[in-house]
């Protein structure tokens, strides 16, 4: 009878200092992550078909074409395994390498708005479609990866469910960050001292 009563005491200390939410937040980060993986996997996908067609434009510049090759390359060599989200640096690190493949597939599409063949290639339009779909989910995707590891570090770091934390050692997670924050935190300059063009007659 004594050790049902310690069981019970237990259980209940546990469910009251933020355990068992722990497992579940856990939980859901962690499918969270995977959805932000598998949408970032069909982009990856992605880029050899774009890439293929592409090629099919005589005079498309070599080098957008190698950036875009070099940025998969690089964001699919990244084992993405499920501690990668309990190590800020290698999440940093992850977050990097895709930020450079979506700065290089939209490099590849500006240039390619300048190539009317490559424009009017019906296999190019339905990529470029997918690729724009697939843009939308891994924002989507992010987006829920960001709200869980949201509520997930508010436990973490409130009291008294610290306490739990440390003693089983649940660090706050990473979560996505702005690349460019400091550029984009940065004012624009305006500056209206040099008069407008005249209009043309």
């Amino acid at each position: 009878m004594k050790r049902l009563i310690a069981a019970l005491a237990i259980a209940s200390a546990l469910s009251g200092c933020g355990y068992n939410d722990f497992q579940r937040l856990d939980e859901q980060s962690q499918a969270a992550w995977s959805e932000v993986l598998n949408q970032y996997q069909r982009r990856a996908d992605l880029v050899p078909n774009i890439v293929a067609t592409v090629k099919g434009e005589a005079q498309f510049e070599q080098d957008t074409l190698t950036r875009v090759i070099e940025a998969r390359a690089k964001a699919t060599s990244i084992q993405a395994t499920p501690e990668l989200i309990n190590d800020p640096q290698a999440f940093n690190k992850f977050q990097q390498a895709q930020g450079e493949l979506s700065g290089a597939l939209s490099r590849l599409m500006v240039v390619a708005e300048r190539y009317p063949q490559l424009q009017a290639n019906q296999g190019f339009r339905d990529l470029r479609v997918t690729l724009e779909g697939t843009e939308n989910r891994i924002t989507v995707a992010r987006n829920a990866y960001i709200k869980t590891v949201q509520d997930y570090n508010v436990l973490a770091r409130s009291f008294p469910t610290n306490l739990t934390a440390k003693v089983f050692s649940y660090a706050p997670k990473p979560n996505f960050t702005v690349q460019n924050e400091a550029q984009i935190s940065t004012p624009p300059q305006v500056d209206f001292s040099q008069p407008a063009p005249a209009a043309r007659p």
